[in-house]
């Protein structure tokens, strides 16, 4: 998983609300055993309707999507946060997440931004035709027109996202003290280790 400290650029300024998982993915998209271009699945239904937002070429590669209440709902699939960092998705803005889809963006390096609704009506209407930062340094969603707004987020999942550590990344990065915690186990309990055994298993063979 790839650090993250700063998101900056275009938005998807979308806003729609109780967008359930899958809308952001659709089910027959659930057959691949690889992430990999999963993007071109996301919001499938909804770039079927003339005109719609995710083929704006004005939008095109946004980094940023500020949708509405209630997004990632229905579904647990983690395929719904897979399709987003495929097609290029770092930053979720909106006035409520579900806590399964929280939970997958940020085991896949997605910030989830929570702000009051007025928050995102603003940010709606500057995505429009200018940037937007998100920021985790100073836990703020800025617009070239000085508006600033913070927000919080679990001081672990902030350092995390950061450091570029998912579940993988956390396991290794202990992994001395893992090794040593293995080792004191197998000699004060070698029963464990299956050491015993295998004393065992070779004296009846001497």
């Amino acid at each position: 998983m790839n650090p993250v400290t700063t998101v900056s650029g275009t938005a998807y300024p979308w806003g729609a609300k109780n967008i359930d998982t899958d809308v952001i993915i659709p089910a027959h998209w659930l057959k691949t055993i690889t992430r990999a271009g999963l993007g071109r699945g996301a919001f499938e239904t909804v770039r079927a309707q003339p005109g719609n937002i995710f083929d704006d070429p004005a939008y095109a590669g946004a980094p940023i999507l500020i949708a509405g209440d209630n997004f990632g709902c229905g579904s647990s699939r983690e395929h719904a946060a897979w399709a987003l960092a495929d097609m290029g998705i770092q930053a979720v803005i909106a006035p409520s997440f579900s806590d399964i889809f929280s939970g997958n963006a940020f085991k896949n390096g997605i910030v989830p931004v929570v702000l009051p609704q007025e928050a995102v009506d603003r940010l709606i209407e500057v995505a429009k035709d200018q940037p937007i930062t998100v920021d985790l340094e100073t836990m703020t969603v800025t617009t070239p027109f000085q508006d600033r707004f913070a927000f919080e987020l679990d001081p672990f999942r902030r350092e995390c996202l950061m450091k570029g550590l998912d579940e993988v990344g956390l396991t290794l990065a202990r992994d001395e003290a893992i090794g040593s915690f293995e080792g004191e186990m197998a000699e004060g309990r070698p029963w464990i280790a299956g050491r015993q055994r295998l004393d065992a298993t070779t004296a009846g063979t001497a």
